[in-house]
């Protein structure tokens, strides 16, 4: 089970969150001059690294609140929280977790 530590709320089990997406994704600035095809790529388009990835999560069974998480996609290793609307964290390399077959 992952613990996400909310940031007003503090560390809850996972089922009291809901996963909304990649974090840090801007709105177009003129929405209306997009072609359908930039329109498609902005709403469903998203990365998909095997690494660090930034997400906006939502704490339905808590304050409701939303706030973003950096967690490793392969290992679910959570290394930052902070509150919606403020930039990354900056971070120092860490190792890549691989999975090998």
């Amino acid at each position: 089970m992952l613990l996400i530590a909310c940031p007003w709320c503090g560390e809850r089990d996972e089922t009291e969150f809901h996963y909304g997406g990649q974090a840090h994704v801007a709105y177009p600035a003129d929405p209306e001059a997009l072609t359908d095809v930039e329109w498609g790529a902005y709403l469903f388009v998203r990365d998909n690294p095997k690494g660090d990835f930034a997400e906006r999560w939502v704490h339905t069974a808590g304050c409701r609140r939303w706030f973003n998480v950096v967690r490793h996609t392969v290992t679910h290793d959570i290394s930052a929280v902070y509150p919606a609307g403020q930039p990354r964290p900056s971070q120092e390399s860490r190792p890549q977790n691989e999975v090998t077959a």
